[in-house]
């Protein structure tokens, strides 16, 4: 069986149409298809999304999620760091990672549940299925702060709940971190030790600074 021929209903895409919905996707790029067919309400709602799909190549995405936007000043000051540290470790090689301490801040969950492959067990077609109690995060959180270096773990200290970090707050854990290196790295505090963490203001802060010089 074959359709006969017949001139049926004229397409109302042309290509002054699809120009005009190109123009509106440009002036704004978070609007609805119920918001554009207000501005076309001779074709359909369908009809609009066959224009943006088919004939523009258009589909909606949300945007991408980064910790912080960095201006260019900000790629050129990273630079500049890593070049600075790739020059130091090209000079004395792994003796700056010896004497290097590092750590940062994180809020962790009271209670993390055990994901679907972390519970994951070998067993035969005849062993009884395990059971396993569903769990959600807990939504209370208490900050922690981690300091190690090359060997191992140096510090952990998890702070009162509600607790913030600031200057002073972070003075007291590197004075706990200076006792810490003196107690499980003998004979470390005597070399040069680099302290090695990000620039927020508790770890810029001029109290902050003058402790860490008192250190040497």
């Amino acid at each position: 069986m074959h359709d006969e021929v017949r001139i049926g209903r004229p397409s109302l895409v042309n290509d002054d149409l699809v120009r005009k919905v190109n123009e509106s996707v440009h002036d704004n790029r978070r609007f609805t298809i119920s918001d554009l067919s207000l501005h076309f309400p001779q074709i359909s709602r369908t009809l609009l999304y066959d224009i943006f799909s088919s004939h523009l190549g258009y589909w909606k995405v949300c945007a991408q999620w980064v910790p912080k936007i960095l201006t260019e000043e900000h790629k050129k000051q990273r630079v500049a760091w890593a070049l600075t540290f790739l020059m130091c470790y090209h000079k004395e090689g792994d003796g700056i990672l010896s004497h290097t301490v590092t750590g940062d801040e994180t809020r962790v969950s009271h209670i993390t549940p055990e994901s679907k492959r972390q519970s994951l067990h070998w067993k035969h077609t005849g062993s009884p299925k395990r059971k396993k109690l569903k769990q959600t995060i807990s939504t209370r959180k208490i900050m922690c702060t981690v300091s190690w270096n090359r060997q191992a773990v140096l510090l952990v200290e998890f702070l009162p709940q509600g607790t913030a970090i600031n200057s002073v707050v972070y003075c007291e854990t590197l004075k706990k971190l200076r006792r810490a290196i003196q107690n499980k790295r003998h004979g470390m505090l005597s070399a040069t030790i680099l302290l090695l963490h990000d620039n927020g203001r508790p770890h810029s802060a001029a109290q902050t600074q003058d402790l860490i010089t008192s250190f040497r």
